[in-house]
């Protein structure tokens, strides 16, 4: 890097507040928490499986990742749950694990500094979705009075922000399956420049139903004929690999100003670092042939970081396992990362999870904060033969000591987005 471009990367950062992870939490199909998911992650353990319910028997893809033995009854009174979609309690349950990691707790007088901001492609489509079916069977009267607010994709953060009396500027991030990413990434820079003191990221996300697995599957971009072993469709960086398994959850990240959480005696889990982000304009579906926007995304999250290509030490990939995608992203590491790319472990944690489409950024940067805490590279399942051999992609459990993890999130519609997170130093800075 020359001399210029290091000065203006120095220039860029003066004045700027840094950001830190204080609270992580989450419901996914792998388990019912942060910790419960990362276990199972980390293990390489499969939460693919086939679809329950009649709903699917006919439809060409019935494999997914689903969340089971959740039990919402204890955060809401029962009248308002009702009202609520299951993906709006898990979102919910989520935000109240991140909240309560925050060590001690804000303190009062901060609510105006505090903001909530959802990350989802499709917002609670169950909701919609059964309103349709009301009005044809039924009439206008049937279709619910709460739907106006409740089938919105800014339904989490609305609620979200009555629940914890954030009163600072709320909303929702919808940028296909780059929305997590592109909100980190809203929530640093109002925190880096003064906008907010304390911003609560929280993914959601729940397609698996009829419509969305059908507009996908006609798309051949989910993994089918895996219903007698759906634990094996999942399969990133792998030559057979034939599409991603798509999946349903939440998952939340609480940002802080680091100066405000060491004034109050709390402790980092970790910093958020740097983002970028970046679009083809190219394709509905396809991406960039010569990945384009991935590579300007990374090169832009690895610049504001303040971060060289060779310093990075863990890669949390897209990884979705459709041909494209993989090939894409393949492509965006050896251009990024050059000669320090042989020595750079990649992991792929869809293989596990699943895709949480608009939730998974969000998913994949607490994955990041566990790595980094526990000094375990989480496994990618399925790569029995590995269509890019110049990735070293982990296979299995890695014991190793990293400090710095980036992830990378790219959609539909040539959105691209990449946040780079780094341990916090033992110190608590």
């Amino acid at each position: 890097m020359s001399d210029t471009r290091r000065g203006r990367r120095a220039a860029a950062s003066v004045g700027r507040r840094e950001v830190v992870v204080t609270g992580v939490g989450a419901v996914t199909p792998s388990g019912r928490s942060a910790e419960t998911t990362w276990q199972s992650v980390r293990e390489g353990q499969s939460a693919i499986t086939r679809l329950e319910g009649d709903v699917f028997d006919k439809l060409r893809v019935r494999i997914g990742g689903q969340v089971r033995g959740f039990d919402g009854s204890k955060l809401l009174p029962p009248r308002e749950a009702r009202r609520l979609s299951d993906v709006l309690l898990w979102a919910i349950a989520a935000a109240d694990e991140a909240m309560a990691q925050a060590d001690p707790p804000m303190p009062a007088g901060s609510e105006y500094g505090f903001s909530v901001i959802a990350a989802t492609g499709s917002g609670p489509v169950e909701a919609m979705q059964n309103a349709t079916i009301a009005i044809a069977e039924a009439g206008p009267r049937a279709v619910p009075a709460a739907l106006a607010m409740h089938g919105a994709p800014d339904a989490a953060s609305a609620l979200l922000s009555e629940r914890y009396g954030a009163l600072g500027a709320g909303g929702a991030i919808s940028a296909t399956c780059a929305s997590g990413a592109m909100a980190l990434g809203e929530g640093l820079r109002r925190i880096r420049h003064g906008y907010a003191d304390t911003v609560l990221v929280v993914g959601y996300e729940d397609c698996l139903n009829p419509i969305n697995l059908s507009s996908n599957a006609n798309l051949r971009a989910l993994a089918s004929g895996y219903e007698d072993a759906p634990e094996t469709a999942s399969r990133p960086f792998d030559a057979g690999r034939s599409g991603f398994v798509m999946a349903q959850g939440a998952a939340a990240i609480l940002l802080e100003s680091k100066d405000a959480v060491l004034a109050r005696g709390g402790r980092p889990l970790a910093e958020l670092a740097g983002f970028g982000a970046a679009s083809d304009a190219h394709h509905p579906t396809a991406p960039h042939p010569e990945a384009r926007g991935a590579i300007a995304a990374v090169q832009a999250c690895l610049a504001d970081a303040g971060v060289r290509p060779g310093e990075v030490e863990h890669i949390n990939a897209h990884g979705t396992g459709t041909k494209l995608n993989d090939e894409m992203e393949a492509l965006t590491f050896e251009r990024v990362f050059g000669d320090s790319l042989a020595g750079l472990p990649i992991s792929a944690t869809k293989s596990s999870t699943g895709h949480l489409l608009g939730a998974s950024g969000v998913l994949e940067a607490v994955l990041a904060v566990q790595t980094m805490r526990d000094g375990v590279l989480p496994p990618t399942l399925n790569l029995d033969e590995s269509a890019f051999p110049q990735l070293d992609v982990v296979t299995s459990p890695r014991q190793a000591a990293v400090a710095s993890v980036l992830s990378t999130s790219f959609g539909f519609g040539g959105h691209n987005g990449a946040v780079l997170l780094r341990a916090a130093d033992a110190d608590g800075h």
